[in-house]
């Protein structure tokens, strides 16, 4: 008996996986504003009342997206550090330059990190209220790989460097001066001063 909840647990939770990676790709494409209930069940293969069941409104749909853009961004910041271990400048340039990309080519992300509006219009309340979330979820990843592979860095300064770097990144998507690749050359070489 116990197979059975467990089987529609999972069916719940790839349809409810359809549906926000159809509402994110509605909004990449179109904007939030002209992104539909009955659009998002199209694009997912489902009906609408099938959308409603699982999101009982846009905004549930709406904090739905914004909660999955957040985890795939901070997936892939952890991927770009991680893949390169030990070494300081090349996993901090990976991680710099992937957060400087996504957010140059993804309007949610780019909304979700300096409050733009965009593509995300009136999507921007649910990814903006996370923004914090964001800085805190690239910090934490950032201690987590420098606890990993990082020795003799204490935790009061790899605090101040995860959140310098954040910061700074941040920075450079509001204002870029420069092409993504220079800025996180520049980005990588001042988070390793400020591990050392």
């Amino acid at each position: 008996m116990s197979a059975a909840p467990s089987f529609r647990e999972s069916s719940r939770a790839r349809l409810r996986e359809s549906l926000i990676v159809a509402a994110r790709e509605l909004t990449i494409t179109h904007g939030w504003n002209s992104v539909r209930m009955a659009d998002v069940a199209r694009l997912a293969g489902v009906s609408r009342q099938t959308l409603y069941n699982e999101y009982d409104s846009r905004a549930g749909l709406a904090e739905g997206v914004a909660v999955r853009e957040i985890q795939l961004f901070a997936t892939g910041v952890r991927e770009r550090l991680f893949s390169h271990g030990a070494d300081v400048r090349a996993a901090a340039r990976a991680a710099i330059l992937y957060a400087l990309e996504e957010a140059e080519r993804n309007p949610l992300v780019r909304a979700i990190l300096t409050s733009a509006r965009g593509g995300a219009d009136e999507l921007l309340p649910y990814l903006t209220t996370r923004a914090d979330v964001v800085l805190q979820a690239a910090g934490e990843v950032i201690r987590d790989w420098a606890g990993a592979h990082v020795q003799g860095t204490g935790s009061a300064a790899l605090d101040v460097a995860s959140d310098s770097i954040v910061r700074l990144t941040v920075s450079h998507i509001i204002l870029p001066q420069s092409s993504p690749a220079e800025a996180a050359d520049v980005l990588a070489d001042i988070f390793v001063r400020l591990l050392q």
